[in-house]
């Protein structure tokens, strides 16, 4: 989804305490943060690797098995100067900072979560933690941007309490100039510096954060590495820095090395998490004006170096869609001119594991009532190719369209929905509401997600 700069979250370092806040980490193996809740508080015991402070009173055998088992999530390794170097000899070396470590974060651990198996594709469907099942998600651009733990678990929690499987966030963050303390960035593209990739604690080790979060709650994520918008940078600050245009972009040596460099970074961090459901080339990529082969091009090279980095998890392209012919009614997001790419061609690249698209009838020009045949048209699009397909983005001004939207996807051979966007009150207040968003706990969140999650998980398989 297009996002406006204004529309960022207010977010705040947490202040380090001797004990932690109410749905914090409290616990685990290899845990060496707080091991006592705030007054009104109490430790409870999840698993071996996770315990959380929970509102209310514990009995003394929970409270003593949760102190028990405390200790410290591992760290996981980063890229070396010399592995990121070996990617390309054409640019300046990318190089990384690290900020004082943040006492309210550590690095996920790797293979030890609420999910014990890679996901996978299985014919038309996924195969999550050991079972094929269809399933609700959503997105959560900012997750990774939060700097209070508390939030981010709050988050987790409740979408696992809902129900929802699968979680998609930002993990790009490019900046142009450094932000002030306490300001979340992951690379930066400064006019006479080599582009930096920041693994602190205001750095890529919020993400981090994100991943071992997720692990505990059982929640599989999609991260992708850049956006073809200017929100959070994007590929507009490599085209910044490098003097090139947004189309040439997909086809720069300089450009195209730095993006490797920067998967390399983020895949090194979490390639044996059972957390991560796929690695996404970008947030709605286009290239206006260009051949199709471009971006096919481009997702076939892209793809298949992910693939060499890391060959347990899928891989997918973060598109809209665009570009198909089948049950076309001509209208603007059929055309091939929409995206600059052909949606069935790119999702027959054999390194692209399942299939993308989002739904904004508003956006494009179109009514909601069209949503269903879009949502036809890409299931059977992916059924002949054999792929599973994702209505991965999806939203209506008027929240309530959406309801045909979803039956659409239970009538068809859609794998997964994963509405935009996902709101939440967290210690800071609301999070970003761009006009889709909706919150837990309302009444429109029980008709459109929670009871929709339900019907998906429930899905005949």
């Amino acid at each position: 989804m297009k996002l406006s700069s204004t529309l960022t979250v207010s977010v705040a370092l947490a202040v380090a305490s001797a004990q932690q806040t109410i749905w914090g980490q409290c616990g685990g193996q290899g845990w060496t943060g707080p091991t006592t809740c705030i007054a009104g508080a109490y430790c409870f015991y999840s698993n071996p690797w996770y315990s959380q402070c929970l509102a209310g009173a514990a009995t003394t055998s929970t409270a003593a098995t949760s102190a028990s088992k405390a200790s410290t999530l591992s760290t996981v390794k980063t890229p070396t100067a010399s592995s990121i170097k070996a990617t390309t000899s054409s640019i300046k070396p990318s190089t990384t900072t690290s900020s004082k470590p943040s006492t309210t974060s550590s690095a996920p651990s790797t293979g030890t979560s609420g999910i014990t198996s890679f996901a996978k594709t299985n014919g038309l469907l996924f195969n999550i933690n050991g079972k094929e099942t269809y399933f609700m998600g959503t997105n959560t651009y900012w997750i990774g941007f939060l700097t209070n733990n508390a939030d981010v678990d709050l988050v987790m929690t409740h979408l696992a309490a809902t129900g929802l499987k699968v979680l998609r966030v930002w993990g790009f963050n490019d900046v142009t100039s450094i932000p002030g303390s306490g300001t979340v960035w992951f690379q930066s593209f400064i006019s006479g510096s080599s582009p930096t990739i920041n693994t602190g604690a205001n750095g890529l080790e919020r993400l981090d954060y994100v991943v071992q979060s997720a692990e505990a709650h059982g929640i599989s994520l999609i991260i992708n590495f850049v956006n073809n918008w200017t929100d959070y940078g994007g590929m507009q600050a490599y085209c910044t820095y490098y003097d090139i245009t947004i189309t040439d972009w997909y086809t720069s040596v300089v450009a195209q090395a730095q993006y490797q460099i920067y998967i390399a970074a983020v895949v090194s961090r979490y390639k044996t998490s059972t957390a991560i459901f796929a690695w996404e080339l970008a947030n709605e990529p286009r290239c206006s004006g260009c051949d199709v082969s471009v971006i096919n091009t481009w997702a076939t090279t892209t793809s298949a170096y992910i693939k060499s980095l890391d060959a347990n998890h899928m891989v997918t392209m973060g598109d809209e869609g665009f570009g198909l012919s089948t049950l076309s009614d001509g209208s603007y997001p059929f055309q091939l001119s929409a995206g600059g790419y052909n949606w069935t061609q790119n999702l027959m690249i054999p390194d692209i594991d399942f299939g993308t698209y989002h739904l904004y009838p508003s956006s494009w020009g179109v009514a909601d009532s069209w949503g269903p045949l879009w949502i036809q048209a890409h299931a059977e699009a992916a059924a002949a190719i054999g792929k599973p397909v994702i209505m991965e983005e999806y939203g209506s001004l008027t929240l309530t369209d959406e309801a045909p939207w979803q039956a659409e996807v239970l009538d068809t051979e859609t794998a997964g929905d994963m509405y935009w966007q996902y709101g939440d009150d967290l210690s800071t207040g609301e999070t970003a509401n761009d006009g889709y968003a909706i919150y837990y706990g309302s009444a429109t969140y029980t008709t459109l997600v929670a009871d929709h999650a339900a019907a998906m998980n429930a899905k005949t398989v």
